[in-house]
């Protein structure tokens, strides 16, 4: 039972985990798609000057371990050199107390001569372990000094590739801004405005329609119909007018000012002869003398 419980509460772990993992992928995604590109870049530029901070901290302390090192190493020298030279006075002065004969004295010289010489010995140990030191210190400082200069140089590019990715940024965005409004000209906003070209599309049919509705009108049994009748109206407006212009003694129109071919076969009311021997009738009676119908 214990066992059956363990293995339920591993795999409702193991579920809880899984969406976890999913929750945070998603919520990624979302923010990613949401975030301002302007803003990411400002943070990855703040980011870069950072790490290049903490590096050229990193850097000062392993200059300055190098530093000290060698400090160590120029004071253990001093040393060395210090302690040889009493070892030296030492053996000398042991020396001269044997010559003179004075046995005590030349054993104390010897005893010193001789702490000298440990002292010496440890010292020169000292050296040679901060001359090993100083060289693997010296190598890491002119690493680290070389990782600065080239994450300067990184840096440098970075802010110097900042001002053109802005300008690219707001490019796009008013690429974007005139692709969207572009858009809105072939493609329907909504579901009751129509787009440009299905509104031009409905002009033009429309347009259409009245244009070939008016050239089948054109052909119709009608439309001659009202031809005939408006030049039989127009030949009789002319014969009137050449009527009126007989009675007042008025010239003759002529052929040009008749309207239709059928005004000039109809001979005007009061005119006698064809052609030009027609005469008018009032023009007639003035030509008889008087009293000649006596």
């Amino acid at each position: 039972m214990v066992r059956q419980d363990r293995a339920y509460h591993r795999g409702m772990f193991k579920v809880f985990k899984r969406m976890w993992a999913y929750m945070t992928a998603s919520a990624n995604s979302k923010f990613e798609e949401r975030a301002d590109p302007k803003v990411q870049l400002e943070q990855a530029i703040t980011e870069a000057q950072d790490q290049h901070r903490r590096l050229t901290e990193q850097a000062a302390n392993v200059i300055a371990n190098q530093k000290q090192t060698e400090m160590r190493l120029n004071r253990a020298m001093e040393e060395l050199e210090r302690l040889n030279g009493s070892t030296r006075q030492a053996l000398l002065m042991v020396d001269d107390a044997q010559r003179r004969g004075d046995a005590a004295k030349a054993a104390e010289y010897n005893q010193a001569a001789e702490g000298f010489a440990n002292r010496l010995i440890a010292v020169e140990k000292q050296v040679e372990d901060l001359k090993t030191m100083h060289l693997q210190t010296t190598q890491a400082s002119d690493q680290a000094k070389a990782a600065v200069q080239q994450n300067s140089s990184a840096l440098q590019k970075k802010l110097a590739e900042r001002q053109k990715l802005m300008s690219q940024l707001d490019q796009a965005k008013m690429q974007e801004q005139m692709n969207k409004a572009m858009a809105t000209l072939s493609e329907t906003v909504g579901q009751e405005v129509p787009t440009f070209d299905q509104v031009r599309d409905k002009i033009e049919a429309r347009y259409a329609k009245a244009i070939g509705t008016s050239e089948l009108q054109g052909q119709t049994v009608e439309a001659r119909m009202l031809e005939v009748e408006q030049a039989s109206v127009n030949t009789e407006a002319q014969s009137r007018l050449s009527e009126l212009r007989s009675q007042l003694g008025l010239a003759p129109a002529s052929q040009g000012a008749l309207s239709t071919p059928v005004q000039q076969a109809v001979p005007a009311a009061g005119q006698t002869g064809t052609g030009a021997d027609a005469v008018p009738a009032a023009q007639q009676g003035d030509a008889v003398p008087p009293g000649a119908g006596a």
